[in-house]
């Protein structure tokens, strides 16, 4: 049965964790009942890939088609009002609406109902520690085919995302940098030394810890990439790892998918510097920037 009470506990009320609740709801009646998507489609009057779709939470699903649902694998009545009604919520639009056709994926709402996230990155800052003027300098490299206004659309909504780091709930980040991240003057010299700053502070908040990991540690385990790991206040919803790339990236939450990714985080977490000295390397690269030693091969400083 589903914990009404304590979801309204919960301030990160997400039409994602909602729509993606609901899915495993589904799914976890239909097995019980024995009942096979084909049957399911067949009595709806819809395709196999929409029941599907619904069962992992990558579309909504209307009160009615869940009423009928559930009426083929015989729930009763109690059940069934608490489904219907976490549809009707799914259903709602998160704050992150309006920018939706600039959106991939359903990142932005998973993660506003994440209660922590730990994540490695080993090029840019995270979307939820970097400065305005970065966030700009970088969307505007990395996507060359957009015009100024989706370039001012993703900005906004990355600045937006922030609040989760200062609400009265804050989310409990944990963030592994490579070295590399602060070595690149991404938006040029006076923009990165800014970000730099942003980073110490946000490292200073109670709920954010920062690492770096430098480049004397050599080969490490997170060599294959970057990635998020995004835990949830209710167990009955599964944490997700989110592994980034070029397209959007890709949800992956099978229990020895997150077991190697929290075993890898685990690792590069003890690899790398600790938070103290996390940041007194940052500072140190704000008076001394890693983009300003002359460089051999251009000849350059």
């Amino acid at each position: 049965m589903i914990n009404r009470e304590t979801e309204h506990v919960n301030q990160r009320r997400s039409p994602t964790i909602r729509r993606r609740r609901l899915g495993v709801e589904l799914r976890r009646h239909r097995e019980a009942a024995g009942v096979t998507i084909d049957v399911v489609a067949e009595r709806l009057g819809c395709s196999t890939s929409k029941v599907s779709r619904i069962e992992t939470g990558h579309t909504s699903a209307a009160s009615r088609d869940v009423q009928n649902m559930l009426d083929i694998y015989g729930v009763g009545d109690e059940i069934k009002n608490e489904l219907v009604e976490i549809a009707r919520e799914a259903r709602q639009k998160g704050w992150w609406h309006p920018y939706s056709t600039v959106l991939t994926g359903a990142y932005v709402g998973l993660e506003a109902a994440a209660r922590s996230i730990r994540t490695y990155e080993q090029q840019v800052v995270p979307g939820l520690l970097q400065s305005e003027a970065y966030a700009i300098a970088m969307i505007r490299s990395a996507r060359l085919g957009d015009t100024d206004q989706q370039i001012e659309q993703r900005v906004r909504v990355r600045m937006a995302r922030q609040s989760l780091l200062i609400q009265d709930d804050p989310i409990d980040l944990r963030v592994v940098l490579d070295e590399a991240v602060m070595s690149r003057p991404v938006g040029g010299d006076d923009v990165m030394r800014d970000q730099l700053v942003r980073l110490i502070d946000a490292a200073r908040l109670p709920n954010v810890t920062l690492q770096i990991l430098p480049f004397a540690a050599g080969a490490h385990a997170g060599m294959d990439g970057t990635f998020a790991i995004l835990e949830f206040e209710e167990d009955r919803d599964a944490d997700v790892v989110f592994a980034e790339n070029a397209t959007g990236g890709l949800f992956l939450e099978k229990v020895e998918e997150l077991r190697k990714y929290n075993s890898i985080f685990e690792t590069i977490r003890t690899t790398a510097l600790d938070p103290e000295e996390s940041i007194k390397m940052i500072e140190l690269l704000v008076e001394e920037p890693l983009w300003k030693w002359k460089r051999r091969v251009s000849g350059s400083i």
